[in-house]
């Protein structure tokens, strides 16, 4: 690896106290250089960061803003073509530019990580509990193998793993993802580190195992006194977890302070954005989200002066001249001033920083914005919503696009290769009831595994179910023909989660959108005209069409996807995850997007998704699954505002809003364990496993719920209804 390590800071350092920085970086830079003609990749430029024993650092921006690499830095752990500059001092040591011996002495027992992926980062031919060993081993050999044992045990127990002397033989593909990324964290803790680093620690997971991650995070520190350096692009995760906030936008800190400072005070327009397109489960009527238009600049390519400026709807020409300092709020030298200083038309680059723990942005209008008062809706302009033709029709008196009555899907497991039979079987959907009406938004929600891409799947056959019925606008699919289901196709359509995969590479835009309208025999001039009047409808530019996906940001390309769904003018779009793979500043537009088209075209949603603050920021009715059946179902604010059954109330519970101060006095139910294998489900009710209040019931109360599985009735005497004998509802937000 090459590295220019600072000899000498410009800033004199007293004798190091107790409440010096355990972790410092000043003015980091990592640089990629390009091959074969390519130009360099300035992945990060100028971040400076202090973390001490016992604070929480959250670092945030989009994808490719350089939050991984920044950290990944810091750990030692880029290739060595990497050109790396700046300084990173742990403990007051300067580590950057140690080799792989100096800092293998300290990767694991003073600095330690838990990476993104768990699955990549354990290795898959050794026990969990030897991978533990291990990490206490390399550090201490000294220490007795029975020892190093049991301090394995005492950490899988320590992170809430059942059993743990007896999984400590099991292999990594044996667990669920929440608990591989438990091994992780208790890998991090081992050797009781003084810094962990978290990159991107729940994006995967589910949020009810999200909120048992972060617990255990709160444990690690706790038990180990370390500061931690949260990587996260959540920001709601930030918001009750952190002290601190840096901000990043193209490889550069553009703002830092306090997590309130930042969250309530922000005077970086990019930061402000972020904030604004973040949908809030706390809030009734949200209105349209806050769009940030365009992309993150490539980092090989940078813009001239503020990187930012070209997606700023309050950029000045000032702005494209110099790459503003992190300054503190009102420091920023004014626009003659800026233009004086670089007269001769040169763009300038930041200079080199410090954090010196106050709050500073990287913007020259931060004195005007506070000043003013400005937020992020006076600042970006935000779509307005037309309201839904049918908005003040009775929800009974509209007309039904969807009704599925006793819908079932169970999958065999067999055994054997030649000779199969069958040992069990998956009840992967096992008896689902719910209707969507016209210009209505259904959501299905759930952890992973729970059903709810099944059921998408078994909707969108347009076969007859296994046991049940799927009725789509008046057609019993059971009894259709293969021409039938042409046919009805037209009216029912659908967006996947990810874009890249269901858009055909090879084909360029135009012929993307076009497919579907010549698939039923629509003429060629009217295709044309379609095809235009969608790229214009979805937000993209004309010339688009002749592109390729390859060409188009994530959010973009979901674009496309909707168009194509739209194609034939479909009275229900059924979608599947659609905003889950984008960062939050593309989520806001696509959201706004279908909640326009909605009110315009009349179209009813189903909306499948995990994410339970898109979800009430956009449904009208909410379906909550879990082991293939559904446990609550009513009107979005009914269920959000008090919901009945137990696992609703710690789904909700368990997300993170996006407000310090609410998210730090609220309490979350964190549920024991994983889900359960839906190929053996508990007798009686299904979450009784799990279920919070299961444990506080008699005995006989108890005995009911293990023997008797409840059905769905009415709580509120209204539209809300909920699967548990003992249903109660509860305020969780």
């Amino acid at each position: 690896m090459s590295t220019e390590t600072v000899a000498a800071t410009d800033v004199a350092r007293d004798e190091r106290t107790a409440d010096s920085p355990i972790l410092e970086v000043t003015d980091l830079t990592v640089t990629f250089p390009g091959f074969n003609g390519n130009p360099d990749v300035h992945a990060v430029r100028g971040v400076s960061y202090a973390v001490r024993r016992g604070e929480v650092l959250g670092i945030v921006g989009e994808s490719g803003s350089g939050k991984s690499v920044s950290s990944m830095a810091a750990m030692g752990l880029l290739p060595e073509h990497a050109k790396i500059s700046g300084s990173v001092l742990l403990h007051g040591e300067e580590i950057l530019g140690l080799d792989d011996r100096a800092m293998a002495a300290k990767r694991g027992k003073v600095i330690s990580m838990v990476f993104q992926d768990p699955l990549s980062g354990l290795t898959p031919v050794y026990t969990v509990g030897d991978q533990l060993a291990e990490a206490v081993l390399v550090h201490d050999p000294r220490t007795p193998k029975a020892k190093a044992r049991d301090r394995a045990v005492e950490l899988l127990d320590l992170v809430g793993i059942p059993n743990a002397a007896q999984r400590y033989r099991s292999f990594p593909h044996e667990f669920s993802g929440g608990m591989r990324q438990r091994v992780m964290i208790a890998m991090a803790m081992a050797n009781n580190p003084d810094v962990i680093i978290c990159d991107e620690p729940t994006t995967a997971l589910d949020v009810t195992i999200q909120a048992q991650i972060l617990d255990l995070l709160r444990t690690a520190q706790r038990e180990t006194g370390a500061a931690i350096v949260m990587i996260t692009h959540d920001l709601g995760v930030v918001a009750g977890f952190v002290d601190r906030v840096l901000v990043m936008y193209a490889g550069r800190p553009v703002e830092i302070g306090a997590v309130d400072e930042i969250y309530y005070n922000s005077r970086m327009p990019y930061t402000m954005g972020l904030l604004g397109a973040v949908p809030r489960m706390d809030l009734d009527r949200q209105g349209a989200l806050v769009p940030i238009k365009g992309t993150p600049p490539s980092l090989s390519s940078l813009p001239p002066g503020c990187p930012f400026a070209p997606r700023c709807p309050i950029a000045q020409p000032e702005c494209e001249i110099a790459e503003p300092d992190l300054l503190a709020i009102g420091s920023q030298p004014s626009a003659d001033t800026i233009r004086l200083a670089h007269g001769d038309g040169e763009a300038a680059t930041a200079s080199r920083v410090f954090d010196t723990g106050v709050q500073r942005v990287a913007c020259i209008r931060s004195g005007e914005i506070a000043d003013k008062g400005w937020t992020a809706q006076d600042i970006y302009p935000v779509p307005e919503i037309p309201e839904a033709p049918v908005a003040d029709v009775p929800r009974e008196d509209r007309p039904e696009m969807l009704r599925v009555e006793g819908l079932v899907k169970h999958h065999a497991l067999n055994k054997g290769m030649v000779f199969k039979r069958r040992v069990g079987t998956v009840y992967a959907v096992d008896g689902i009831d719910f209707d969507i009406r016209e210009g209505e938004t259904l959501a299905l929600v759930g952890e992973s595994g729970c059903g709810k891409s099944t059921t998408l799947m078994q909707i969108m056959d347009l076969e007859k179910p296994q046991a049940g019925a799927v009725t789509v606008m008046g057609n019993d699919v059971a009894a259709l023909n293969k021409s039938g289901r042409f046919a009805l196709r037209r009216d029912m359509q659908i967006v996947f989660q990810d874009p890249m995969s269901s858009l055909d590479p090879r084909m360029p835009v135009f012929d993307i959108i076009a497919e579907p309208l010549r698939a039923h025999r629509t003429g060629t001039a009217e295709v044309t005209r379609r095809v235009y009047e969608l790229i214009e409808l979805v937000g993209l530019n004309i010339e688009h069409a002749t592109r390729f996906p390859s060409e188009f940001s994530g959010g973009q390309r979901q674009r496309i996807g909707i168009a194509r769904a739209l194609a034939l003018e479909p009275k229900l779009l059924v979608l599947d995850e659609p905003v889950s793979a984008l960062d939050v500043s593309i989520q806001a537009g696509v959201v706004n997007l279908l909640e326009e088209l909605q009110a315009r075209l009349g179209l009813s949603y189903l909306f499948v998704a995990h994410d339970l603050s898109v979800v009430r920021h956009i449904a009208d009715r909410v379906a909550v699954m879990y082991l293939g059946r559904i446990v609550e179902i009513g009107d979005t604010q009914s269920v959000y505002a008090s919901p009945a059954h137990p696992y609703t109330q710690a789904l909700l519970s368990a997300i993170p809003i996006p407000d310090p101060e609410k998210e730090r006095a609220r309490t979350h139910i964190v549920l024991d364990g994983d889900l359960p294998s839906p190929a053996n489900p508990p007798s009686g009710c299904r979450f009784r496993t799990r279920c919070q209040k299961f444990t506080t019931l008699s005995e006989p109360d108890q005995e009911k719920c293990v023997n008797v599985e409840p059905q769905i009735l009415a709580i509120n005497g209204g539209d809300q209804g909920a699967a548990c004998h003992y249903a109660e509802r509860r305020e969780v937000v």
